[in-house]
């Protein structure tokens, strides 16, 4: 068996600073798909440009905004999910205590006709900020897993989920996802091997090397079969805060030859997707 990674940047569409730099690596090479938030005002002209690089991005089904940025309104009719002004709210454990399956569901139609009304056919969907989880009050994994199955969809859920939090998952989450990838299996949805993306601030890290020894120690430790490392690389001065350097770094990462001879080094075979 080989060991293969999707390298991802997430995000294509948050705003016009994450955008181009996203294009930008997906045109060198350096990145092996994106995600595409639909909901945001730069969603259309990143549309625009990644139908001209010929990529297809997967669905980031998008149920929050974010602080910062012009607040995000749902493409469906969707009420469960909304502040009383019609827009998203930021506050991933709000749409957790608040959101309906009916209105989740009927969002990532909307969000998906928005795409296939520009040319894009996604193959895979996602989660932005990880709400369809159940991480932040409701879980949806279910709804979100029979909706990709209508679909012919995979879906980012991971079957070994310890790289992405951190460690084994408390007795309850952990059934839950056992459940989830069960039903997965015999619904036929598509799942990677395993999932990791960054967690810590840039002060946690205190310098871009530090960064770049995390991911070498995360791609070391890839197993066998196809997982994904999602990243969201950016210009520092389009996102407010440590995120914003954060996303500077990981868009030098993603250039960074010495990046770039681990994998080689590592034998990992780098894919645009864990469906194929």
């Amino acid at each position: 068996m080989t060991r293969r990674v999707v390298i991802t940047a997430d995000d294509l569409g948050r705003e016009p600073g994450s955008t181009e730099v996203i294009l930008d690596l997906l045109a060198e090479g350096h990145v092996s798909a994106t995600t595409l938030i639909c909901v945001s005002p730069a969603a259309e002209q990143a549309a625009d440009e990644v139908r001209k690089l010929g990529v297809v991005p997967r669905l980031h089904v998008t149920l929050t905004g974010e602080r910062g940025l012009p607040r995000w309104r749902p493409l469906a009719p969707a009420p469960s999910l909304v502040d009383p002004d019609g827009a998203f709210s930021d506050d991933p454990m709000a749409l957790g205590a608040r959101g309906e399956p009916h209105d989740v569901v009927s969002e990532a139609d909307g969000q998906l006709r928005w795409m296939r009304e520009r040319g894009l056919f996604p193959e895979a969907a996602d989660s932005h900020a990880g709400t369809l989880y159940g991480l932040h009050g409701r879980s949806w994994l279910a709804e979100a897993l029979q909706w990709c199955a209508r679909h012919g969809f995979a879906f980012r859920l991971p079957r070994d989920p310890e790289p992405y939090v951190g460690g084994p998952l408390p007795p309850e989450l952990a059934a839950a996802h056992e459940s989830a990838v069960g039903l997965a299996d015999e619904l036929g949805v598509a799942l990677p091997q395993t999932i990791a993306t960054n967690r810590s601030t840039a002060s946690e890290f205190g310098g871009y090397e530090r960064l770049r020894d995390d991911y070498l120690r995360r791609l070391a430790a890839l197993p066998e079969g196809t997982s994904e490392l999602f990243l969201h690389p950016s210009r520092e001065d389009a996102v407010a805060g440590q995120d914003g350097v954060v996303r500077s770094w990981e868009a030098r990462l993603l250039r960074d030859p010495v990046w770039h001879e681990a994998i080689r080094r590592e034998g990992v075979e780098v894919v645009p997707g864990w469906w194929d």
